[in-house]
């Protein structure tokens, strides 16, 4: 069998290639926790290597995008994409992959949660170049708002780049502009013509390295806070309560349907006229160890 997938004969399931890897020592498990950057809750019922397991992997990377999309981003027929996401067929593995591509651009990541990236030759480089945007979130976390200020309308109507012009707009330094141009130019994120333009577009996902998501996060909640101090125009609410634990999780998945509804209008947005930003906060005000 293993000479019929390396001779491109066939190609095996995605839950084929998981038992494969499992049978080489490769812990599923840890695996999809460091992909996922925590355990899904599905992980402790539910056999790593089986069709449904890998069928709770593409729903959780759709979110709220349609099939219809889905399939058409990864070149597959919608009705292909709606059984495997139903788990009533499962995809081959070269299928799997670009679904997981389509839904998160994160086809790398889940190749490097299984083996190291760099016995991969294919893989190697643009894991390297993954890195190091990941690195410069940390170090240089206004590169996120430097990239989405390319997309504005007013830049792109500029006769040509303006040093300045993006810093005036997204209210930092302009040797900040410069630093974050740099690192996303040394990196590939962006190409210089007569603006500066994004380059190519690949996921740079924190999960994998919490600390560094954690840091982007105290970034923003920083911003935030300036602006309140600032007292900048913005959205800037609070209440503080106290519920059952039962609705404290209600409440945590309303959040989360407003995020994804939130990047869903993103998404369909039309028109590049504002930077914005979406802080969305909610937490339980005891320590992690009470009760």
């Amino acid at each position: 069998m293993a000479y019929a997938w390396e001779s491109g004969r066939r190609s095996p399931t995605a839950s084929e290639t998981f038992r494969a890897a499992t049978r080489t020592g490769i812990d599923l498990d840890a695996a999809i926790v460091r992909f996922y950057g925590a355990q899904p809750s599905w992980l402790d019922e539910t056999d790593p290597t089986s069709p449904e397991a890998c069928a709770r992997i593409l729903d959780d990377l759709r979110g709220d995008t349609p099939v219809t999309e889905l399939a058409r981003r990864a070149g597959l027929s919608r009705f292909s994409v709606t059984r495997w996401l139903s788990g009533q067929t499962q995809p081959k593995l070269p299928d799997f992959l670009r679904v997981v591509e389509a839904a998160s651009l994160r086809t790398v990541d889940l190749v490097a949660s299984l083996v190291h990236p760099e016995s991969i030759p294919i893989i190697a480089p643009i894991w390297g170049q993954l890195e190091a945007r990941r690195r410069g979130a940390f170090e240089l976390p206004w590169t996120q708002g430097v990239l989405r200020a390319l997309e504005l309308e007013g830049y792109r109507a500029l006769p040509e780049h303006q040093p300045g012009w993006i810093a005036a707009r997204l209210g930092i330094s302009v040797e900040e502009e410069t630093r974050c141009l740099e690192f996303l130019s040394e990196t590939g994120q962006i190409e210089r013509g007569t603006h500066w333009v994004e380059g190519e577009v690949r996921a740079v996902d924190t999960r994998r390295h919490p600390e560094i998501g954690r840091r982007v996060k105290q970034h923003w909640s920083r911003v935030a806070q300036d602006r309140i101090e600032a007292g900048a125009p913005g959205q800037f609410s609070y209440n503080v309560f106290t519920v059952s634990r039962a609705d404290f999780e209600r409440i945590r998945k309303m959040h989360l349907a407003y995020f994804h509804a939130l990047r869903a209008v993103v998404a369909d947005s039309t028109d590049d006229e504002v930077v914005c930003v979406a802080n969305v906060q909610l937490f339980p005000l005891e320590p992690d160890d009470a009760g």
